[in-house]
């Protein structure tokens, strides 16, 4: 498993981190033995960025990396931990605070849940519009400064809110959706975490499984899983994704790969600054993603991938229409 520095000032992390949400929340039901074990499968490959949020299953999965890492050594991994979304006991989205208070009382939560002492990379979940950004992150260097966080981090927003963020205190990364289908932080957003020295941890890389090459027609979602209202799963919109993943499997042929594979290898083709995360929920699905690590694009295969996937060609946005407005990163776009 190869090894870089997120950023100019953050942690060093694996190429290919674990986001966790899936285990816990938002894709439908988890099994939570199959979900230790490829935690711990993932450390064992190398694995060292765990990505989390406190609003996650409503602090369970804190509490399941908590459980992953009770046997393992101290310092193994770097966590990644987003605050600010507010839910109810239904599971039902009541908004956003990042007010100072809000984030110092979220992060004493999550250091509890967790386990830990400090937390690795600690950023907004998204911008609350109710907030100024500035206010925000001066609560998270104050807790950088007594020792509870290590290094800051961002989610969902835009150049102007980065730049802004970054007057404030250095910032390590910037968390945003990422993959062949979603591609608008290259209009803008992308040059200026270059020109910060902010690397990208970019989830979505398989589109929530929509280009693995597992995904079809006949996949049912609960009402509680997001593809069940997510644009992208729905009607003639599905029918023309697939149709995208179908060009993508005879590129992946052509390399010996799977169509997971190849989508993974091309965001990490895109920079040495950019870190996939991967929502594996199974060893199986770890397994298949890690090999992506082995798959070297030569130019050609990334023209060949672009052209059967080109740039604007996924059907529906990536959200419904009141979660786009929640992004900074698409108003800024």
């Amino acid at each position: 498993m190869h090894e870089h520095t997120l950023g100019t000032n953050g942690p060093v992390v694996s190429r290919l981190g674990l986001g966790c949400m899936g285990m816990s929340d938002l894709y439908g039901p988890a099994d939570r033995t199959e979900s230790l074990a490829t935690l711990h499968a993932a450390l064992d490959a190398g694995v060292t960025l765990l990505d989390t949020g406190d609003f996650y299953g409503m602090g369970h999965n804190e509490m399941l990396i908590a459980e992953a890492l009770a046997t393992r050594s101290a310092g193994e991994v770097a966590l990644s931990v987003k605050f600010g979304a507010q839910r109810g006991p239904d599971g039902s989205w009541l908004g956003f605070d990042t007010r100072p208070n809000a984030v110092k009382t979220a992060a004493a939560y999550s250091l509890k849940r967790l386990g830990v002492e400090a937390i690795d990379i600690y950023r907004p979940a998204r911008l609350d519009p109710n907030v100024p950004i500035e206010e925000t992150i001066g609560a998270i260097a104050d807790l950088v400064k007594a020792g509870y966080v290590k290094h800051v981090g961002l989610s969902e927003v835009g150049s102007a809110t980065i730049r802004r963020a970054a007057a404030v205190h250095p910032i390590a990364d910037l968390q945003i959706e990422y993959s062949l289908l979603s591609r608008n932080i290259e209009d803008g957003i992308l040059d200026t975490c270059r020109e910060l020295g902010i690397a990208i941890t970019a989830y979505g890389v398989l589109s929530r499984g929509l280009i693995s090459g597992h995904w079809d027609r006949t996949k049912a979602t609960a009402g509680t899983d997001f593809r069940s209202h997510s644009p992208r799963f729905q009607g003639d919109n599905l029918d023309r994704n697939l149709k995208l993943v179908e060009a993508l499997r005879q590129v992946a042929e052509t390399r010996g790969a799977s169509v997971a594979q190849i989508a993974i290898a091309w965001v990490l083709a895109q920079g040495g600054d950019i870190f996939p995360l991967i929502g594996a929920r199974t060893r199986d699905r770890l397994t298949e993603a890690l090999g992506a690590l082995d798959l070297a694009l030569s130019a050609s295969d990334i023209a060949a991938i672009e052209a059967a996937a080109p740039k604007g060609a996924a059907a529906g946005q990536r959200y419904a229409e009141h979660q786009m407005a929640m992004l900074d990163s698409e108003r800024a776009a």
